[in-house]
């Protein structure tokens, strides 16, 4: 289904009917500060199968990234984080940024990959914070790209995107056209951050 939520003043009822899908091991489409974003609730292990499979990807090498509600959320499932890497987060988010963190033993299985690192983002975005306030924890989060070969397009038009995704999805929210920049990825995991790739943001 393709479901309109207002980006400024999400309605509380249509939050809580997407909030309830990803509770019941859904998987949606939904708006960020950068491009849309395909996901799920990080803890059910089927339904991140799910997503990389529409992504066409092996679950055990993806490197997904969580929508986090704010900073105490990221650190439930990173290592700590010290004081130069604490204030970039803070400086810079809400905004379109992914941040790379050592990850702990909170960060389910499925996420956990061979550098035993997570990718975070808190974004600019109503929508996106009212779901993961509606859930509780972080909502996992990979880009929607057009299909192919190396294919590195991202949809910005909603309606496209239910065109080609709705079938295989639970709910596609429209919120609205979106960029079609990914979010700037920032390497958290040393004793400085580091800009791993140039996206929508700059850093402060």
């Amino acid at each position: 289904m393709l479901i309109s939520i207002n980006a400024d003043n999400p309605q509380p009822r249509l939050i809580q009917q997407m909030v309830d899908i990803l509770e019941d091991g859904g998987v949606i489409i939904y708006p960020t500060d950068t491009v849309y974003g395909i996901g799920c609730d990080i803890t059910n292990k089927n339904a991140v199968e799910r997503v990389a499979r529409i992504r066409g990807l092996d679950p055990s090498k993806a490197l997904f990234s969580f929508m986090c509600q704010d900073i105490s959320q990221i650190t439930d499932y990173s290592k700590t984080i010290n004081n130069d890497v604490f204030r970039v987060i803070k400086h810079n988010t809400p905004g379109p940024f992914t941040f790379i963190l050592n990850s702990n033993n909170k960060t389910p299985k499925i996420l956990k990959n061979r550098k035993e690192t997570i990718g975070v983002r808190l974004v600019d975005n109503n929508i996106v914070d009212a779901l993961v306030r509606g859930l509780g924890r972080p909502i996992l989060t990979a880009s929607v790209k057009r299909e192919g070969d190396d294919v590195q397009e991202y949809f910005s038009d909603p309606q496209e995107i239910y065109e080609v995704y709705g079938k295989r999805v639970d709910a596609v929210i429209d919120g609205g056209m979106s960029s079609n920049r990914p979010s700037t990825v920032i390497i958290c995991t040393g004793d400085q951050p580091e800009v791993y790739r140039e996206g929508a943001g700059v850093l402060k």
